[in-house]
């Protein structure tokens, strides 16, 4: 009976697995900082990093209408994050109208008219099949201190002051968007692989917006922060895009498991997301 030789790929993430949480997280930090090398010098424009996340963003969506077609259930996902979702989604497709028009506004208003199908089928036509209970996650958790910190903590910029505050009010709402699908998984421990897949293609959509931002300030030696505004607000961008990637490292780390281990469904351990 021959022995089963692992390939170099699978033997080094046999060794992460064994390695303490503390470990993982310093080893997390360090590929972070690799990939975000990696892209600056393979990205010549990292304006396409941005467009790249609402690309994938998008292709996200189109995994749940698949799912929502396929399975005729919307068993595992969250409405309240598909209404948060077209929340900062309409409030961002808004002040692209009338703040740059260009090709963001086309992706957001993609991206905001599947997610507004993907609400009517959760509240229609797949109603029974919707996990009400475990959706629990209270929105006024996370809508009341977004609109109180967009209030407070909003662009400097020419703009008209409810276009400024709109704009921080959609970026602090993408960040915590998330929240309850996060909460629905913790609640039922086993991910099905569509909704699974949804959830990875927002880690990622994530990653690539953070790295853009980042990378835009370091390539322009921080102007990019004083263009933004002064006070709070340049810090909150990086700190909301750095906020909502962490959010999902975590699920992450466990998706990539999964893939890595030929699991079909995601079994998420207790006190994970």
């Amino acid at each position: 009976m021959k022995a089963t030789t692992k390939t170099p790929i699978h033997a080094v993430w046999s060794w992460v697995r064994r390695q303490p949480p503390k470990v993982k997280a310093f080893l997390a930090v360090v590929t972070g900082m690799a990939a975000l090398v990696l892209l600056r010098f393979i990205v010549h424009d990292h304006d396409n990093l941005f467009v790249a996340a609402e690309a994938v963003h998008s292709i996200g969506i189109c995994v749940l209408i698949y799912k929502l077609m396929k399975e005729k259930t919307c068993a595992g996902l969250s409405l309240k994050s598909q209404e948060l979702t077209a929340i900062f989604l309409a409030v961002r497709l808004y002040c692209s109208f009338v703040m740059e028009y260009d090709i963001h506004t086309i992706l957001d208003l993609a991206t905001l008219g599947t997610t507004l199908w993907v609400i009517f089928m959760i509240r229609f036509n797949l109603r029974a099949s919707y996990m009400e209970d475990k959706d629990n996650f209270p929105l006024y958790y996370v809508l009341a201190p977004c609109v109180l910190l967009a209030v407070f903590i909003h662009p400097s910029t020419s703009h008209h002051i409810l276009n400024r505050i709109s704009w921080a009010l959609c970026v602090y709402l993408e960040a915590v968007s998330v929240l309850p699908q996060l909460r629905v998984m913790q609640n039922t421990k086993i991910v099905e692989p569509f909704t699974a897949h949804y959830v990875f293609a927002l880690g990622v959509a994530r990653f690539l917006s953070c790295a853009h931002w980042v990378l835009q300030v370091v390539d322009t030696r921080g102007r990019l922060l004083v263009a933004l505004g002064y006070g709070f607000w340049p810090s909150m961008v990086l700190i909301s895009e750095i906020v909502q990637t962490f959010i999902l490292a975590d699920f992450c780390y466990y998706y990539v498991q999964s893939v890595f281990g030929g699991q079909l469904v995601l079994r998420l351990p207790s006190g994970v997301v």
